[in-house]
C-alpha cells in the first residue's frame, strides 16, 4: 500500500526536477519512489557489511584464550 508523504522544496527545484523526469518519460513521484528506495537500499547493504566484517573478525579472533574464566568481580574491577 502506498502511504502519501507531503515534501517542502524550492518552486525552482520542483520545476527543473520535473522537467528532468518528463525528459526520462516518468514523474516526479516516481523518479522520488525509486531514490527512496535506493536510500533503504544502502543503508541495508551497510548494515549487512558491517556484520559481515564483525563476523569475520570474531573468526579470526576465536583461537584467543584467556587461559581461565574470569569471575563477576574480576571482569568488572576496575583499575
Amino acid at each position: 500500500m502506498l502511504k502519501n508523504i507531503t515534501l517542502s522544496a524550492d518552486e525552482t527545484l520542483i520545476r527543473e526536477a520535473r522537467r528532468q523526469a518528463a525528459l526520462k518519460n516518468t514523474t516526479l513521484n516516481a523518479l522520488f519512489r525509486e531514490w527512496l528506495e535506493q536510500l533503504v537500499a544502502q543503508d541495508e547493504a551497510a548494515r549487512l557489511e558491517a556484520v559481515r566484517q564483525y563476523e569475520e573478525l570474531m573468526e579470526r579472533l576465536s583461537h584467543i584464550n584467556a587461559g581461565r574464566k574470569f569471575t563477576r568481580e574480576e571482569m568488572n574491577e576496575r583499575r
